[in-house]
């Protein structure tokens, strides 16, 4: 499963690494915008195979966050 940005923002931190498992509810990272933070959720258990983004990043609507299996 990928999950995707659903909006503009800047990556403020990552939480989770690659080989992880993961649970629905985990967060895996925490997106920054207009000065607000905004974790993003796991919706489907398995193990985390890519994380896609870097503290400091600026992900557009759409892009590539996390790749779980």
């Amino acid at each position: 499963m990928e999950i995707r940005a659903e909006m503009v923002a800047q990556v403020h931190s990552v939480l989770a690494e690659p080989g992880t498992k993961v649970a629905v509810g985990d967060t895996l990272v925490i997106l920054e915008s207009m000065k607000m933070e905004i974790p993003v959720f796991v919706e489907t258990p398995g193990t985390l195979r890519e994380i896609a983004v870097a503290p400091g990043d600026v992900i557009q609507e759409g892009d590539l966050i996390a790749v779980i299996d």
